[in-house]
């Protein structure tokens, strides 16, 4: 069946889900549903304790079996150790069938590629992955399905029953005996606590694993004990200094500098930027840049801003300190100077679900003015891919970028034209994770390219001396360069969905086809 942004979903798909295929971002506007709730086990006395000598005696007591879904959350990212430790334990314990529901899964979890491979984990459920674990998806190691969603999606499908976690383990860098946690002290701060929020409200049972048990009672509790089933000691449960790892890092790269100033030209010629405005950024080295320059241009002109919001990094922590923001909501925090801005009083913590559920009476991104964003690929449509490699291989995730697109007055995509020797704008994406209909403009070294259905901007920017140029032209420049690349070969089996954040599918992840070598048959 053919959908919105035109791909053909299978009907298997749609057989074996349930669900629609994807018909525009507001399309269940309005939409009325009755929330799930978790089984919860009444303690009425107990020895004031929930403390267990390990994470098997947990496991056991929260009565894991086959076929259970478990919950994780990624605010330590390529720093983890909950995961790998608590999968661990799962394998030797002869456990099969499990589905992993987590906020989102890296290269700092490669270690449960074994475990999809022998059948422990069966289903996967992130935002998305990196790594090797998206090469065993993208191979067809997984049994079953991979299904990525944004970080609204997830609470969506967590809070409507969708999706029902057996078990939540929450790494969590303080808690006291009794189960209250908090997501600063001790040895491995994270800030925040926003992507396990939900699956302490929704969870059957949920796990608290910490490295520095503290007496009670912890308050204020980021997830109160009254969430809590379990608390386990471990000695570590992340690597703080590997939370910036990856995309979250300044650039010194000429090229992103010049796009992150065309990015800042842009926002501050447009009728959005004015006193009050509000921002969010994504962590990519263009993005990061365009803040620290439109920093600038807000204290010349002396503009402040309403609130920043979003997974937060230094240079949005400097507006506060520098008394440039009136607050930031966060989500979570990429890099150690966010985590410890989370001290300031005007750094407030927001769960997900307040930040971007679709389905909830409101979110901040609706809320929002701006919001910066990256992508591997876009093409004429303005369809971005944020997952999917131009080779076919799963190698990243949506995170808040299809939940803040269709939120923000103005969508800005930052990409460079070529991604090494492959366009990153080009005819289609490999797979569509944000509909064009999200994206207002597309910001590249060689132009700029305005959604024609934003008309209004197109107007606003007629006299501004940028490099504009239609989404085609672009488009030509970058196939004059490298030529037209060949479309990846994919076999017949479906291996994952996207997810749009309503639940309808927006598109399939298929299984890559082996190489063949010239030589056989």
């Amino acid at each position: 069946m053919i959908n919105a942004v035109g791909r053909d979903i299978p009907q298997e798909i749609l057989d074996i889900t349930g669900k629609e295929v994807f018909q525009g971002v507001h399309y269940r506007d309005g939409y009325t549903y009755k929330k799930d709730g978790p089984n919860t086990k009444c303690v009425i006395n107990s020895n004031g304790s929930k403390l267990v000598k390990d994470i098997r005696e947990a496991l056991v007591k929260c009565e894991i079996k086959d076929g259970m879904t478990l919950g994780f959350h990624h605010h330590f990212r390529e720093g983890d150790y909950i995961v790998n430790m608590v999968m661990e334990e799962v394998h030797n314990m002869g456990i099969k069938d499990i589905t992993i529901c987590a906020s989102s899964l890296g290269k700092a979890h490669d270690k449960i590629v074994p475990y999809i491979e022998d059948g422990t984990i069966t289903n996967i459920q992130s935002s998305g992955v990196r790594g090797k674990i998206g090469e065993a998806i993208s191979t067809g190691k997984l049994k079953g399905l991979a299904i990525m969603r944004s970080h609204g999606g997830r609470v969506r499908a967590i809070e409507s029953g969708e999706t029902r976690i057996d078990i939540a383990f929450i790494g969590t860098p303080t808690c006291d005996d009794y189960g209250n946690c908090r997501g600063i002290g001790g040895k491995s701060d994270c800030g925040v606590l926003s992507y396990a929020m939900v699956d302490g409200d929704y969870a059957d049972k949920v796990v608290a694993i910490t490295d520095c048990l503290v007496p009670f009672p912890n308050f204020p509790a980021h997830i109160s004990m009254t969430k809590v089933d379990y608390v386990v000691e471990v000695d570590a449960i992340g690597d703080p200094a590997k939370i910036a790892t990856g995309a979250a890092k300044p650039t010194t790269d000429m090229r992103k500098l010049m796009m992150a100033d065309y990015c800042t030209q842009f926002v501050v010629n447009s009728p959005y930027f004015k006193d009050g405005f509000s921002y969010q950024t994504g962590v990519g080295g263009a993005s990061i840049a365009s803040t620290i320059s439109l920093a600038k241009i807000m204290k010349e002109r002396n503009i402040r801003m309403k609130f920043g919001v979003g997974g937060l990094t230094k240079p949005m922590c400097d507006l506060l300190i520098n008394d440039q923001v009136d607050c930031l909501l966060d989500t979570q925090d990429f890099d150690l100077a966010a985590v410890e801005s989370v001290k300031n009083l005007k750094h407030f913590r927001i769960s997900a679900g307040e930040y971007a559920d679709p389905f909830n009476k409101g979110a901040v991104v609706n809320k929002l003015d701006f919001v910066i964003l990256a992508a591997l690929e876009v093409d004429v449509h303005f369809n971005c891919n944020v997952v999917v490699g131009s080779d076919g291989m799963i190698t990243g995730a949506q995170g808040g970028h299809p939940d803040t697109a269709a939120g923000a007055k103005c969508t800005i995509v930052i990409a460079p034209l070529l991604q090494g020797r492959t366009p990153a704008i080009c005819t289609d994406v490999t797979t569509v994770t944000t509909p064009g209909e999200s994206i207002d403009v597309v910001i590249t070294d060689y132009g700029i390219a305005i959604n024609p259905a934003r008309q209004d901007l197109i107007e606003a920017m007629k006299d501004v001396d940028l490099p504009f140029k239609t989404i085609e032209e672009l488009r030509d420049i970058a196939y004059s360069i490298t030529g037209e690349p060949e479309r990846v070969q994919f076999a017949d089996r479906v291996v994952g969905i996207i997810e749009s954040r309503d639940g309808t599918v927006m598109d399939v992840v298929r299984q890559i086809k082996p190489f063949e070598f010239a030589d056989e048959k």
